[in-house]
């Protein structure tokens, strides 16, 4: 009975296995952007200002941060640009935050 259980174990991983490991259709890449997206942002939470909240925050393949949204101030949206280049794996920032004043 073991032995029929190991069997079946062993080929239902088997058919598992192309999902696990699939081609590479370049799903890594998505990964990584994330973990960059995600750093950025929780540093931008970090600093408690409530202007920051409006900025929006996307990556590409590339390490390449692109920042878009609102803030009130220049000196915000310099910060932001700071603190995004300021990441590890960020290789750049293209900061398109625009200025509007409440």
């Amino acid at each position: 009975m073991k032995k029929l259980m190991l069997i079946g174990l062993v080929a239902a991983s088997a058919a598992y296995l192309p999902m696990a490991y699939g081609d590479d259709s370049g799903d890594h890449h998505f990964v990584k952007d994330s973990v960059i997206t995600t750093k950025v942002k929780t540093k931008l939470a970090a600093k408690h200002m409530s202007t920051l909240t409006h900025v929006k925050v996307d990556t590409d393949a590339n390490g390449v941060v692109f920042l878009s949204g609102t803030v009130p101030t220049k000196d915000a949206r310099d910060l932001a640009g700071m603190i995004a280049q300021d990441t590890d794996g960020v290789r750049s920032v293209d900061n398109e935050i625009e200025i509007a004043p409440n």
